[in-house]
């Protein structure tokens, strides 16, 4: 249950004075400084971050996470631990990974080039790909794109600033909502000459905006989508650019991504020791368990482990006790984001937020913990865990400077010690805390009717839970059976990936289990997760339906801030205010990747702290995968 992602949106709040003057021009003064590093406007520079100066110089080789000298060659076979936009890791129906129809497989960005590359060991910074070069205007508000002549698609043909302009125009209009949205802030692309593009922003661009554009969005071949309908999904691979293309595949079972023998960038410093593997292969399965099977007998090589019960019980079948598999853990020093069963406020019997309060004390953590997932979790407490930006204790003075502005519109606790879950006697069956729940029923106009709970309109409250997959029944089973205890008709149903989707998509659902990831330099994408406008749009990360001025205001705060102490302050001052609307219930974290493998592979020394790319990074072990005969 694990979904990186990108998106962005909104402002209902009609902000007066000063405040509206500093989130409507968050680039303003010495922004375009800062973001260049201190280095003039105009000054070509070959990478971008947002708030300090660049690790890597000009004459860069390598990152400091990746092998130069690793080997290229051989199979990576694995179901994907997270995916982007209209992927699904269950099943797919189209090759179209950018718009919002329809289910694409994951790793369909390795076919397509960007500007820029993320380094992977900076919290935001990028660096030069497609874009040899990038000059920013003194405003801040134009970033001109020097492209490398040498750049081309697969079939031979040059890419030029027609492609990247035509590409941010069609994704602006047509492309998912992810996509799509972040680019509102965009007024023109504009090609100079065949090597020369400039975006040009309306000035209410969150700082990172630019370079996430740079680092994430595809650039497509403007020949081949004149001649293609973009917003179709399709079964033809299309026409694309980057270190992989789609070879073999049969749909809902496997798709097979093969290096371009000759790929126009392969010695770029951003690429070297970078994809290694010749093909890298998704396998599908309806059930992450039927996908655990597979790997015991070694039908796929690689296995990031979600599940504490596996991890902690099944790991005892005969390739694991000789050694043939081994397993790993490495460290995750990401923000771990949010997981946990989202509500679904746009429900009446959501609306009150005593209601969403009562749900959480019927989840027993603690003996959730111990008596499934064997003590492997800590209970998740923030939408920022793991992370600078999770608030704690009291409210700081800055903290407090940003919230005292809407004092009469936050509940009380907002400017107390900060909202945690409730701590259970780990009985699984708590009964101080379900008599707390009770009360904050009773107060919210429910009562008990034999074995129901009757609300203020009159019928019995019911609630139902979807997942897509079987794993979460015994997690939520035992949740489901206090909720019971309260009166409350609660279900769980699993339904098939492309059915949870468009659930999802469409906010029909009462409640649902998901998790988000962050990066550790807050975009324009919250607004997809918690603005008021992304309430409302299908497709977005809005999944509670969070529609509050106060959290529009606060996310305005957090793209203006012009330092990293800034946005961190504003970031805990909206994690108070997003813990004391009860938008949730949250589930468990674990900062590492527990990881299961056939032992072929080799790897770098170092883990990049920001992100955990396997397929990227990787390389099979030649005498390892001999002695096994896997993986060549």
């Amino acid at each position: 249950m694990s979904r990186p992602f990108t998106p962005s949106r909104r402002q209902v709040l009609k902000l007066t004075g000063a405040a509206a003057l500093t989130s409507s021009l968050p680039w303003a003064a010495s922004a375009a400084a800062q973001t260049a590093g201190g280095v003039a406007p105009g000054t070509p520079r070959h990478g971008l971050s947002v708030f300090g100066d660049l690790k890597y110089g000009p004459d860069f080789a390598y990152f400091d996470y990746v092998d130069p000298q690793a080997p290229k060659g051989g199979t990576f076979s694995f179901q994907a631990p997270y995916w982007y936009y209209n992927q699904n890791p269950q099943t797919y129906n189209t090759f179209n990974s950018f718009i919002l129809k329809g289910d694409a497989p994951p790793r369909m960005e390795l076919c397509f080039d960007t500007l820029m590359v993320r380094a992977w060991d900076e919290p935001d910074a990028v660096y030069g790909l497609v874009a040899e070069t990038v000059e920013i205007s003194e405003d801040g508000n134009s970033f001109t794109f020097n492209l490398r002549p040498e750049a081309k698609f697969h079939d031979g043909s040059r890419l030029t600033a027609n492609d990247v302009a035509f590409s941010l125009m069609l994704l602006k209009a047509d492309g998912h909502p992810l996509l799509s949205q972040p680019l509102a802030v965009l007024k023109d692309a504009e090609v100079l000459d065949e090597h020369r593009v400039a975006l040009h922003f309306d000035g209410s661009q969150a700082r990172s905006l630019p370079l996430q554009i740079a680092s994430s969005y595809p650039i497509l071949s403007k020949r081949y989508y004149t001649a293609y309908e973009f917003k179709q999904s399709t079964l033809t691979p299309p026409l694309s650019s980057g270190p992989f293309k789609v070879g073999s595949h049969a749909v809902g079972r496997y798709v097979e991504y093969h290096q371009v023998e000759h790929y126009w960038g392969k010695d770029l410093p951003v690429m070297a020791g970078r994809f290694n593997f010749t093909t890298i292969r998704v396998e599908f399965y309806r059930e992450r368990q039927v996908g655990f099977e597979a790997f015991k007998k070694g039908e796929l090589l690689y296995r990031e482990e979600f599940s504490s019960k596996n991890w902690a019980t099944e790991y005892n079948f005969p390739a694991f006790e000789d050694g043939r598999v081994v397993r790993r853990e490495f460290p995750d020093g990401r923000p771990s984001g949010a997981q946990g069963w989202f509500i679904n406020t746009r429900r009446e019997k959501f609306k009150d937020p005593r209601v969403r309060q009562a749900l959480g004390y019927a989840f027993d953590f603690e003996w959730s913990n111990q008596s499934l997932f064997y003590g492997l979790y800590k209970r998740t407490e923030s939408f920022f865990e793991n992370s600078d930006m999770k608030a704690q204790g009291v409210p700081s003075p800055d903290e407090l400077a940003l919230l005292e502005p809407y004092r009469e519109e936050l509940p009380a606790s907002v400017f107390g010690e900060v909202l945690v879950p409730p701590v259970s006697d780990g009985s699984g069956f708590d009964r101080k805390l379900l008599a707390e729940a009770a009360k904050l029923l009773k107060e919210a106009g429910y009562v008990r009717k034999g074995t129901e709970l009757i609300g203020p309109d009159g019928k019995p409250l019911t609630i139902e839970f979807i997942n897509n997959t079987a794993l979460f029944e015994r997690i939520t089973n035992p949740f489901l059976k206090n909720l019971e205890r309260l009166g409350i008709k609660a279900s769980l149903r699993i339904v098939d990936p492309a059915q949870y989707q468009a659930r999802l998509n469409d906010f029909d659902f009462d409640i649902a289990s998901r998790r988000y990831s962050l990066e550790p330099t807050l975009s324009d994408s919250i607004r997809q997760m918690w603005g008021s406008r992304a309430a409302e749009t299908p497709g977005t990360y809005n999944t509670a339906g969070i529609a509050s001025p106060v959290v529009d205001a606060l996310l305005d705060k957090i793209i203006a801030a012009q330092s990293r102490a800034e946005m961190n302050t504003a970031a805990k001052a909206l994690d108070r205010v997003l813990r004391a609307g009860y938008y949730w219930i949250p589930q468990w974290t674990k900062a590492s990747h527990n990881v299961a493998m056939w032992d072929v592979y080799g790897y770098p020394e170092k883990t990049p702290r920001y992100f955990f790319p396997v397929e990227e990074l990787w390389w099979i072990d030649a005498e390892k995968a001999k002695k096994l005969g896997k993986g060549g």
